[in-house]
């Protein structure tokens, strides 16, 4: 805890339900529970789980500038982006890599929030602001309250007027048990999902509300390290747990192109202008690595970091991995060498109690579709 200086006004909430409160971008976040992550994993893929994750940093931009000042440190186009409407989008670097990713709100025409997790996107957004009329307030009275999975619609339902109707990456302004808040239709999982923005002084009674009136619909708290098993299905990549800030490569320094991270999708067509535009449309083609998926013989999830070999030659490492109790499977996302990035690849994972046999496999891998999340109605 002392690195943390950002503080949850749930920790003793997380700390009743067994958690030490370890640090996640200089917050106390709830990575443990006195019980199994797996039944938080099948709650959230077949009912509800409600997780804390104000560990995500806050950024409100306002004023005349503020839609041009993203145009320059973000990859997206955001007059496509109208109030109640939401994207998201990467930030890179002068040499066009990677240096986070974070979810654009238009709140109003001249108001804007970014949300992002422990890279230099506060940074970056202080840095293109120099000489602009805009204002940049950090917001940790904010709380962020995610409620994730399919039955989440429907327990929001009996309380939110409108909510079948908000659509994918949209928000609304409303009130939850007489309380204001922002419902964003986002989340970090895969499912259907609602991340429930509110004030600090508000968070508990929401919190607790939800549990209890949840519970006969079977909905739990969940810790943020379930993420972790539910992103590796739904190819959801964690700053810097899949980069090279942690797995750098010899003799060069950190940072990955989107190409590398399969997040090229995230520069808007045509864009030019934004931070790294022209390192990253020539980066193209260029890629020493890609992101691509693992699935293991056998019911043991590999180890973090475990190394990958391909006929006797190390091709990559495996950034994260789990074993579904539901699909019976072991599976990861790894950093691997081009041409071993091929589906049915077979690879060797040498995990610290032995080798398993493995074969690549593209991402993701539930609901490669995003049926779910988007779902209507």
């Amino acid at each position: 805890m002392t690195a943390s200086w950002r503080f949850s006004t749930l920790a003793d909430r997380h700390r009743a339900l067994g958690s030490k409160l370890e640090d996640w971008s200089g917050m106390g976040t709830a990575w443990s529970y006195d019980k199994d992550a797996d039944e938080e994993y099948v709650a959230i893929r077949t009912k509800a789980g409600l997780m804390d994750v104000s560990g995500l940093k806050k950024v409100h931009v306002n004023g005349p500038h503020a839609s041009h000042l993203l145009d320059l440190a973000t990859t997206r186009d955001v007059e496509k982006i109208y109030p109640g409407k939401s994207a998201y989008a990467c930030m890179l670097n002068d040499a066009g890599k990677f240096t986070d990713d974070c979810i654009l709100y238009r709140i109003a025409p001249n108001s804007w929030m970014v949300v992002h997790g422990s890279g230099t996107g506060h940074e970056e957004l202080q840095r293109a602001a120099v000489g602009r009329d805009v204002s940049i307030r950090f917001d940790d009275n904010l709380h962020d309250l995610s409620l994730q999975g399919p039955t989440a619609v429907d327990y929001l339902a009996k309380h939110v007027p409108g909510i079948r109707d908000l659509n994918y990456f949209h928000h609304m302004h409303t009130r939850l048990f007489g309380l204001p808040v922002m419902i964003s239709r986002t989340g970090y999982t895969g499912e259907r999902g609602y991340e429930i923005f509110c004030r600090g002084q508000d968070a508990g009674t929401i919190w607790d509300t939800i549990l209890e009136e949840g519970k006969r619909d079977g909905i739990i708290p969940c810790r943020f390290t379930t993420l972790d098993m539910l992103r590796v299905e739904s190819y959801l990549l964690f700053y810097p747990y899949d980069n090279s800030q942690k797995y750098p490569f010899e003799n060069e320094g950190p940072g990955d192109t989107l190409w590398e991270l399969g997040l090229d999708f995230t520069v808007s067509p045509g864009k030019t202008g934004f931070r790294g535009a022209e390192e990253h449309y020539r980066l193209k083609g260029k890629e020493r690595f890609k992101i691509f998926g693992v699935l293991l013989e056998g019911d043991k999830p590999a180890d973090e970091g475990a190394p990958v070999y391909r006929d006797g030659k190390k091709v990559g490492v495996v950034t994260c991995a789990m074993y579904s109790p539901l699909v019976k499977k072991s599976m990861g996302i790894a950093r691997l060498d081009i041409d071993s990035a091929v589906a049915g690849t077979p690879l060797e994972i040498r995990n610290a109690g032995g080798a398993v046999k493995a074969t690549a496999q593209p991402l993701p891998f539930d609901d490669p579709k995003k049926l779910k999340r988007t779902a209507k109605g």
